[in-house]
């Protein structure tokens, strides 16, 4: 695991699940009422286990699985933890109907997979986390800022 930091980004080359889950639950160890990240990058690349990494940072007992079909999956934990997949939505209007803003504007950690799909209704504030796939099967290549 490589994690290299420079103005204001940082970054990480994950070679397996757990390397993900590691770095993403470091940095939940930070957030604070009213996070919200992006996490932004194609189907398979690690979204939902960064999610998990993120759980088990705040420190929620549950498993964490994909909301794909449920559109929000909440988590209790040191704070709560909103987990929101925009997959199935195509609009941004679509995902203020669902209540996009009462998440984001809440007391938790608001994890956004497929945050395209919301694309200007976001707040400033918001953190952007790329991931994408290496070269190897379990490798993938993480990056915030």
């Amino acid at each position: 695991m490589n994690e290299p930091r420079s103005s204001g980004t940082a970054s990480l080359h994950s070679l397996s699940a757990a390397d993900t889950q590691a770095f993403a639950e470091r940095l939940a160890r930070d957030l604070i009422p009213g996070s919200v990240l992006a996490l932004h990058g194609p189907l398979g690349a690690g979204k939902t286990c960064f999610v998990q990494g993120l759980a088990a940072g705040l420190k929620v007992t549950q498993p964490v699985s994909s909301p794909t079909y449920t559109l929000v999956n909440e988590y209790e934990g040191r704070l709560p933890l909103y987990h929101i997949d925009l997959y199935r939505l195509q609009s941004a209007d679509q995902a203020l109907d669902m209540g996009l803003d009462e998440y984001v504007d809440g007391a938790g950690v608001t994890a956004i997979e497929w945050p395209e799909r919301a694309d200007g209704v976001l707040p400033e504030r918001t953190t952007h986390i790329f991931l994408a796939h290496g070269k190897q099967a379990n490798e993938r290549l993480i990056r915030i800022g």
